[in-house]
């Protein structure tokens, strides 16, 4: 451990520059830049809430920002992993060219996406604003879910971009499974209009207990139990442990595969 944590510090201006050249790319010629980070989720909140706010008033008071809650969530684990699949194969040459520790691709993704992450909260603290949202004290808590869930999606991140090296088919079936883990996560309907076999098992899902916590925090000043945390730090900290052996046993194949 002492020896990778020495690694990461020793390699840290690379990760700056591969995160800088991630936002080059993506908004490289955009008129508006980083600012579509918190236009994308305001633009979507708007016109879900117009088809959903009125089927949904009696469950969720104060949809806009329910909605938001867990678009901002599933958001990020969405492009954190889809950017962290594809990241040691599209880096071919540099891998091929010079040393460095190749996990340093899939984590630059994962902080790129951190930066959106955080940049979205700014949409949700606006539409709280317009929609005079209440403002809790425990809403300054927000880190604790998101730090769970950056630690769960890095574990996911390493392991899909392990397994899309040597099966690039990966990359078009995550997309499938990316769609429908969007309509099994609560992100814009209450888990409570499912049949209970079905709330039960959708319960199971990290990212539903993720935008749970979040939206205690945020929207009805609830602190979140120890059990609560204690299960999503065994989650997290039991997929980030996977995430490293699977990366750690395979990475020294990379170089034959891509």
């Amino acid at each position: 451990m002492r020896i990778y944590i020495q690694n990461f510090l020793k390699y840290r201006y690379l990760l700056s520059q591969l995160v800088t050249r991630d936002f080059k790319v993506k908004y490289k010629r955009s008129v508006l830049g980083v600012l579509w980070s918190l236009l994308n989720p305001l633009l979507t909140m708007t016109i879900l809430t117009l088809v959903f706010s009125k089927l949904f008033k009696s469950n969720i008071p104060n949809y806009p920002v329910y909605f938001l809650c867990g678009s901002v969530v599933f958001n990020y684990f969405s492009e954190s992993t889809n950017l962290a699949l594809g990241s040691i194969y599209s880096n071919a040459s540099l891998i091929k060219k010079v040393y460095f520790p190749k996990y340093m691709f899939p984590f630059s993704k994962h902080i790129f996406s951190l930066i959106n992450l955080l940049t979205s909260f700014i949409a949700v603290i606006i539409v709280m604003l317009v929609t005079k949202a209440p403002f809790y004290s425990a809403g300054l808590l927000f880190f604790i879910p998101v730090f769970y869930l950056f630690v769960f999606s890095i574990g996911i991140g390493l392991m899909l971009s392990t397994a899309a090296v040597f099966f690039r088919d990966l990359a078009h079936l995550y997309g499938i499974l990316i769609t429908a883990l969007n309509f099994l996560t609560p992100v814009f309907y209450p888990i409570d209009i499912m049949p209970e076999t079905m709330q039960y098992y959708v319960g199971l899902n990290p990212l539903t207990q993720i935008i749970q916590m979040l939206r205690q925090l945020i929207m009805y000043n609830e602190l979140p139990s120890l059990r609560q945390n204690l299960v999503l730090l065994a989650i997290s900290g039991v997929t980030f442990l996977l995430g490293v052996l699977v990366f750690r046993k395979k990475q020294d194949k990379f170089i034959m595969y891509i």
